[in-house]
């Protein structure tokens, strides 16, 4: 009867085991105008074309984008549910501010997230092919010299990394803060070299494929936080402001 109940216990214990979900092609969605709006957006801030603090005037976008003003101002409101864009009183709506706090209070919720997505991948055994592959891009983008494509790269090869922790309640949260990752790192491209960005990455995944959970951490540590908080980011929007200001007098 002990054993009986014992095979009854490991067959329940085996059924129970969590297979983590390859990563691997994902069915295109039909986009919409919204979200073709929400893109321009965001890359037209990843290269610097609207700056953080700017004012974004519905009409000049949609104007730009040969749409008309409905799912731009749908866009706007998406974007100002993520945090992407605030709405101010006789200000109108603008570019979400890039101050050292709010920068700071991001890239600690980086760390949190995807040091804590990549122990379970250690630990799951996921393989690096995804994360190859999102190196790929991330190289083509920056041989292109396209600000928005490295950084779009950039932001799907950490992407890929929570996915492959197989916690969906992680991703959603990561993905909170996906399009104003976008935008820091496109931001970075004014002052560092895409190259070095590219070489950044190539180390994290050197690092994950030794399988040592602590290299890791201290790897996406330095990444994430140490990195970014090497650039002044408050400086760098004035600096290019005042140089959109020269070259339209």
């Amino acid at each position: 009867m002990s054993k009986t109940r014992n095979d009854t216990s490991n067959e329940g214990k085996r059924r129970l085991r969590v297979v983590p979900q390859p990563v691997g092609w994902e069915k295109l969605r039909p986009r919409t105008l919204v979200d073709q709006a929400m893109e321009a957006i965001i890359a037209g801030a990843s290269r610097g074309l609207i700056l953080p603090g700017d004012r974004i005037v519905e009409t000049e976008i949609a104007q730009a984008l040969g749409i008309s003003r409905v799912p731009v101002r749908e866009a706007l409101r998406l974007l100002e549910s993520q945090g992407l864009v605030v709405s101010e009183p006789f200000k109108g709506i603008r570019l979400m501010p890039v101050t050292r706090e709010r920068l700071d209070q991001a890239l600690e919720a980086r760390v949190a997230l995807e040091t804590t997505a990549a122990r379970r991948a250690l630990a799951l055994g996921v393989g690096t092919d995804a994360l190859s592959a999102r190196l790929r891009e991330l190289e083509l983008m920056a041989a292109r010299g396209d600000a928005y494509g490295c950084a779009a790269a950039d932001t799907e090869f950490h992407r890929t990394l929570c996915r492959m922790s197989g916690n969906g309640v992680l991703c959603a949260l990561w993905e909170q803060l996906a399009r104003q990752i976008t935008i820091i790192v496109g931001l970075s491209t004014l002052r560092k070299p895409m190259q070095e960005i590219v070489a950044e990455h190539r180390d994290l995944l050197r690092v994950f494929a030794t399988g040592e959970p602590a290299a890791l951490e201290r790897a996406l540590e330095e990444h994430i936080r140490l990195q970014n908080e090497a650039i002044d980011f408050e400086h760098l929007v004035e600096q290019r402001r005042r140089g959109r200001a020269r070259r339209r007098a």
